[in-house]
């Protein structure tokens, strides 16, 4: 029994002269390519919606992530206020603004299953 878990942990050393530090190359690139592929992109996007949220305007025509159209009167901290109709106003959460009408969405909607 002894000489199957000493052969065991020999399997798992390193061979005489490479570094211990050789082990960690192979994590380092799994979180390389993690960070280029996942996370950078997942940034890239939540910058181009802060942008496209803080460049609201009123007279803006836009869509929202649940299919409102409507034309933005009045911004207010974290609020939009949208004219959906005539003498027909309602007040929406900003980040649920999906992008501009007739332009592809900036905000993806949410996969609801």
């Amino acid at each position: 029994m002894t000489s199957l878990a000493g052969s065991l942990f020999a399997m798992g050393a390193t061979p005489d002269g490479a570094s211990p530090w050789l082990q960690f190359v192979p994590f380092v690139l799994v979180l390389a390519i993690f960070y280029f592929i996942i996370l950078l992109p997942m940034r890239r996007k939540q910058q181009k919606v802060q942008l496209f949220l803080e460049s609201l305007k009123v007279g803006d025509r836009v869509i929202t992530t649940g299919g409102i159209y409507g034309q933005v009167t009045k911004l207010s901290g974290d609020t939009v206020q949208l004219q959906i109709a005539d003498k027909l106003r309602i007040e929406v959460a900003k980040a649920s603004i999906g992008g501009y009408q007739g332009q592809p969405p900036v905000v993806e909607p949410s996969e609801q299953s």
